[in-house]
């Protein structure tokens, strides 16, 4: 990883409360060009980064995680491909407003983050965190939600809905939905396996507003195939 001139390893041990050198200047300092910058938060393995990459010369893609081991796939698939619209971002996503200023990213993917069923402030789609990417996501910026959870869905629905955002689009079995396009139709490995065992993926995709945030007051069903574990699920 330390090889690799396209990552970037800045946990919160190593840069503490400092603005991170590259904050405001990605587009121009490390891709070297005038285009827009999108992220991929949690991004795991990197497969989703990449795979847009490939689609989209014309845009800037960061894969964000704090598992080097994960990335490290992603990293060398992109090495390989010869892509040079793609970086990663070793780093603690709690963190995140130390690395971006404002209006520096166009878009934010989340993909299949664990939707923190007993911790609200934990979960990516919670207020805690939409309001960290208000401070660098552009007016009008998109953020995505890809996932195999009811539960983050339904909570994602209701706090968007709840907040009057504007819904750009939905779906609860997104293979099923007539707008597919070719972005949505990336599939990685572990969303493929879920696929494979009969759980459908939803998604929805949203602009923020810049009114307060609040949480929804909502009951909802746990995922009960969450307690056997992302590698062995059941239904």
């Amino acid at each position: 990883m330390e090889s690799f001139e396209h990552v970037v390893q800045a946990p919160y041990n190593k840069i503490e409360q400092a603005d991170f050198r590259l904050k405001g200047k990605w587009a121009k300092e490390f891709f070297k060009n005038n285009n827009p910058v999108i992220l991929e938060l949690g991004c795991g393995k990197g497969e989703y980064t990449v795979a847009l990459a490939e689609q989209n010369a014309n845009i800037n893609y960061i894969g964000v995680d704090i598992k080097g081991a994960r990335l490290f796939s992603g990293a060398k698939q992109a090495l390989e491909k010869g892509l040079k619209n793609v970086a990663f971002l070793r780093t603690n996503i709690e963190i995140i407003t130390q690395f971006f200023s404002a209006g520096e990213v166009a878009e934010i993917w989340l993909t299949f983050p664990d939707p923190q069923m007993k911790k609200t402030r934990k979960r990516l789609t919670s207020t805690l965190f939409l309001n960290k990417y208000r401070l660098f996501l552009k007016p009008g910026g998109i953020i995505h939600l890809k996932t195999d959870s009811n539960f983050q869905y339904v909570y994602a629905r209701a706090l968007v809905h709840f907040n009057q955002f504007e819904v750009i689009a939905e779906t609860d079995n997104l293979y099923s939905w007539e707008q597919l396009s070719e972005t949505l139709k990336i599939k990685t490995f572990y969303e493929k396996q879920w696929l494979d065992r009969g759980i459908k993926i939803k998604y929805i995709a949203f602009k923020l507003t810049d009114k307060p945030f609040a949480e929804p007051e909502i009951e909802i069903e746990k995922d009960e195939y969450r307690s056997f574990g992302r590698s062995a699920k059941e239904l």
